[in-house]
């Protein structure tokens, strides 16, 4: 097999360690060197230079976790050509599994051109990914703080989710401050509610005539200041979000103008995929990346399953979330799809072909430049105008008439 990188090096990668294996063909022998480095900065650096004093020009090393994280910024110095390699791809064989023969396999791999590099973000969308990913979670921290104010309120016998549409709305989150501070009279409850909620007087009345008792105060009290911080930790990750932004506000904009796509939606998939598309050679590439096409598994002339991929957890979540909002779009190709396919595929996955379309006019918004036109909700009628009376006669027929078509002049 045709040598690519005559002098190369694989890294198994730990959390305290790195085993690195340097190989080397010279006068068309190859030679190994293998060292252990700790993970701390000044053994990275050395690490380093070890790889320089050997002439190294490729290195791979394998995605475990974040550990690898460190060792590849060490690295990256514009010198090393690095590669980054899905640890379920390159597995060694079974029952030869130590440290150096992981190092030994992964550097015999690259040396062969074996290993197909993952996609690594600049350190700019890196930083986005930090901040988008940390304010999901805490969006999810919050709302699992509301779902233990609801416990709390179902065990103090108080009905006020029953009757309000929203606990942490206006009104509820002042009838549950009261409720903190210990009033228990329903009257003083009731003049904090907004006047739009007016007509739900007598209801929230019935509803507040519950048994609040300390602890219950002490357990409502301890979750709202937990919202209150995670509502400002939040705010102040938007803010942060939004000048990294500022510069690609076009391109945000854009994207912001496909149906489902919010400007949090926008803001993830900038984090995620970038805004240059030139990493992906075409949008099939991307959406095979983002874990929305079937996967291709096949034996003996026999598909055995057509699952989706696994891919990005976090941008294949918040697109399914938009192609959800998308399909109840009327007057939208997006959910002219999306009703198209779920009679005949089921609404998971309408849902997910849909949120594959996004990804697909995203790809084309940020590689052409272009603004978003869309294609109508009539689109399909369009395309495949026979088709679409064949299934018309086809549901009169059902109903009991005959029909006769003829073209109109």
């Amino acid at each position: 097999m045709q040598v690519l990188h005559p002098r190369c090096a694989g890294l198994d990668v730990h959390k305290k360690t790195v085993v690195a294996c340097v190989r080397l063909v010279e006068g068309g022998k190859v030679h190994y060197e293998v060292q252990t480095f700790s993970t701390v900065t000044v053994d990275l650096l050395r690490l380093a230079d070890w790889l320089h004093q050997h002439g190294v020009t490729h290195v791979v090393l394998e995605s475990t976790g974040v550990y690898w994280k460190p060792v590849w910024y060490a690295l990256d110095d514009g010198e090393l050509h690095l590669t980054l390699g899905n640890a379920a791809h390159i597995r060694n064989v079974p029952g030869r599994k130590t440290d150096v023969n992981d190092a030994h396999w992964l550097a015999d791999l690259h040396a062969h051109g074996l290993v197909r590099a993952s996609f690594v973000p600049s350190s700019h969308e890196a930083a986005l990914r930090d901040l988008t990913r940390t304010r999901k979670q805490m969006v999810r921290e919050r709302a699992s703080h509301v779902q233990r104010i609801q416990k709390v309120l179902e065990d103090a016998c108080l009905k006020l989710g029953d009757v309000l549409t929203d606990v942490m709305g206006k009104s509820g989150r002042a009838i549950l401050q009261g409720l903190s501070e210990g009033i228990t009279d329903v009257d003083q409850l009731l003049g904090r509610i907004d006047r739009r909620v007016a007509s739900k007087t007598e209801a929230l009345r019935r509803a507040l005539q519950g048994r609040l008792r300390p602890h219950h105060q002490l357990l409502l009290k301890l979750h709202l200041e937990q919202i209150a911080a995670l509502e400002q930790a939040i705010a102040t990750i938007d803010r942060e979000v939004g000048e990294r932004l500022e510069p690609f506000r076009n391109q945000i904009e854009r994207l912001s103008a496909i149906p489902g796509v919010s400007q949090t939606v926008a803001e993830v998939l900038a984090a995620e995929i970038g805004l240059d598309m030139s990493r992906f050679a075409t949008d099939a590439h991307l959406r095979s990346w983002a874990g929305l096409c079937p996967r291709s598994d096949e034996s003996a002339g026999k598909t055995r399953s057509r699952r989706t991929k696994p891919g990005d957890p976090w941008l294949k979540t918040m697109l399914v979330q938009a192609a959800t909002s998308a399909a109840r779009t009327k007057a939208s190709y997006l959910g002219a799809q999306y009703r198209r396919l779920k009679g005949r595929r089921g609404h998971k996955r309408a849902v997910v072909a849909v949120a594959a379309s996004i990804l697909t006019i995203a790809y084309h918004l940020l590689r052409d430049g272009t603004t978003y036109q869309d294609l109508g909700v009539d689109y399909f009628q369009r395309r495949e105008p026979e088709r679409e009376a064949q299934r018309a006669v086809r549901k009169l027929k059902q109903l009991g008439y005959e029909v006769d078509l003829k073209k109109a002049a």
